[in-house]
């Protein structure tokens, strides 16, 4: 085989774990590097090899094998809480994308609230843990069809909190690990509200975390535009008529503004993924 019969067979076989590919080649015209590009070649370094700039992209490969790793593991364990509720369909996947689309217009409009560039990538892997608490809730509760009472309400809100206290004991053992801070952050404050009205400790304003700002105004427009066992879904012109009221209560006036800005990028991921019957 040559180097693009190999890549197309590794990449045909599924048998074989995720291969990172370097192709290193003294063939580098633009046909060459497209037809390894549609093999599912990584990366190229052109003959003759400079030791340091290989040394470099092999290094690139490994962080980004590391990221890809971090993302299946989160994923992996939001779906884990999410399979316990049968009805929620691409719930985790338009969250994730709303949440990135909506973390990137705040940082394009407002550098300040965009705490690292690196956010609204951030935003895409740990956003899908936001839920993750309702491993703690009982079946009875979390899958009632009718309306919940006061005793089974309090219940279901504490999912928050244990979410929180199950994603903070990772972070105690892995402080240095950016990206489970925010998650732990957006499973306990997703749920507040802008005027300090919201659960489970009634933060206000900017002592939310904007990362769990993003999520709640995300996670309100999905819960309103899906159809439920308990409820029909909402089209998106009211959806967002919606958020528009929430401005200064339930949510952040400049996320408000942000979403107004890409509402159109959530309508087409509502249509891309939604649930099927």
């Amino acid at each position: 085989m040559n180097g693009i019969e190999l890549t197309r067979f590794l990449r045909s076989s599924t048998d074989i774990n995720y291969v990172y590919i370097i192709m290193v080649t003294s063939r580098n015209a633009k046909e060459d590097l497209l037809e390894g590009l549609s093999a599912g070649v990584n990366d190229f370094i052109s003959k003759p090899i400079e030791p340091t700039e290989l040394f470099l992209r092999i290094k690139n490969a490994g962080q980004i094998l590391e990221l890809e790793t971090t993302s299946l593991a989160l994923f992996s364990l939001a779906k884990l809480a999410e399979s316990k509720d049968t009805d929620t369909g691409n719930h985790l996947e338009r969250i994730r994308l709303y949440s990135k689309v909506l973390g990137q217009e705040i940082c394009r409009i407002n550098v300040d609230a965009c705490l690292k560039p690196a956010m609204p990538e951030m935003l895409y892997q740990t956003s899908p843990l936001h839920d993750i608490g309702k491993v703690g809730i009982p079946d009875t509760v979390l899958l009632k069809p009718g309306s919940l009472s006061d005793q089974e309400w309090k219940l279901m809100k504490s999912h928050a909190e244990i979410g929180a206290r199950t994603l903070d004991d990772v972070v105690k053992k892995f402080p240095n690990a950016e990206y489970l801070r925010i998650a732990r952050d957006i499973a306990w404050c997703h749920h507040e509200r802008w005027d300090g009205s919201g659960y489970p400790r009634g933060l206000k304003g900017e002592e939310i975390p904007i990362e769990a700002r993003i999520v709640s105004v995300a996670d309100v427009y999905d819960a309103v535009t899906m159809k439920r066992i308990y409820k029909n879904a909402i089209p998106h012109d009211i959806a967002r008529g919606i958020i528009v009221e929430g401005s200064g209560t339930q949510f952040d006036p400049a996320l408000v503004e942000a979403f107004l800005n890409v509402e159109g990028r959530f309508a087409e991921i509502r249509g891309s993924f939604s649930d099927q019957d």
